[in-house]
């Protein structure tokens, strides 16, 4: 198999980037072989050769690409928001539901570019005392939580009035309309609600679970918020590559105000975070401080 085999077997997969992000790095390539052969003359010719031929060689193989073939995965090139998205929603319906038992917990392992990471163990039926980093917080038993973390000693430990929190949720709406409705909160303003409701998208998917169905509803709700803008090769935070969907920021919002985007897998579109953080583990453990 010869170079040309290799990149189109590889083209298949993963695809490239187009031509002109490629001529930056194939310039710096051949910039350097010119400068090795001035003092390699004979070691570095035939290589150096051979690097401007597989740098042409790859130029002409993504020039000739199809446009809906470029990228880093299927469908990343050009990537429509509401197609992300809906891949999204039935890439969730393809997972098998594993409802946890009442008595587990949560876990969720966050990573972010610039440590310390996240670790949290929710309760699943908000009963049992959860961990968030190394702060306990209270789980609720017959309408009472005792409280930990508090700036008053005395207060350390005592019982406050409360309501279950489940992070296995079960009450939510399983239809686009529905959830939709559900993520507006009956706002009537909505044109400046993209963000809330990117950001409330985040906190569904992000340390909470949800049925299937309501996942999907979920990501279908998302694909209908107006002024979306689907990213090609971004990031999450830890570095994994996907395609990128911006909900727009509400007008006259500052300069440095900074939109949330949502991180989905090019290829499978399951979802990863954000561009700021990357949910890396999410699964259920049987007691606080287990990991898996």
């Amino acid at each position: 198999m010869d170079e040309l085999d290799l990149i189109r077997d590889r083209a298949e997969t993963v695809g490239f980037v187009p031509a002109d992000h490629l001529a930056p790095a194939r310039e710096r390539l051949l910039a350097a072989a010119r400068g090795e052969r001035r003092h390699r003359p004979r070691r570095w010719f035939w290589i150096a050769g051979a690097s401007a031929g597989l740098a042409a060689a790859i130029t002409a193989v993504v020039a000739l690409a199809p446009a809906d073939q470029v990228g880093v995965g299927a469908g990343v090139a050009h990537a429509d928001p509401v197609k992300v998205l809906t891949a999204a929603a039935s890439s969730v319906l393809k997972e098998p539901a594993k409802p946890p038992r009442p008595d587990q917990f949560l876990y969720v392992k966050t990573e972010y570019p610039i440590p310390p990471n996240r670790e949290v163990w929710f309760s699943v039926d908000g009963t049992r005392d959860s961990l968030i980093g190394g702060t306990k917080e209270g789980g609720c038993r017959n309408g009472k939580a005792p409280m930990y973390g508090t700036n008053d000693p005395r207060a350390e430990g005592q019982l406050q009035d409360c309501a279950p929190r489940a992070v296995y949720r079960t009450d939510l709406p399983t239809t686009a309309d529905a959830m939709l409705a559900y993520l507006y909160d009956k706002e009537s303003d909505r044109d400046g609600r993209a963000t809330y409701i990117g950001k409330a998208v985040y906190n569904l998917a992000y340390e909470q679970v949800l049925q299937p169905a309501s996942y999907a509803a979920l990501f279908e709700a998302a694909a209908r918020v107006p002024g979306l803008t689907a990213l090609d090769h971004v990031t999450d935070g830890a570095g994994r590559p996907g395609v990128g969907i911006e909900f727009p920021m509400p007008p006259g919002s500052s300069p440095k105000a900074k939109p949330i985007v949502l991180v989905f897998d090019a290829t499978t579109f399951q979802f990863l975070g954000t561009t700021d953080s990357a949910v890396t583990v999410k699964t259920y453990v049987d007691e606080v401080g287990q990991r898996p």
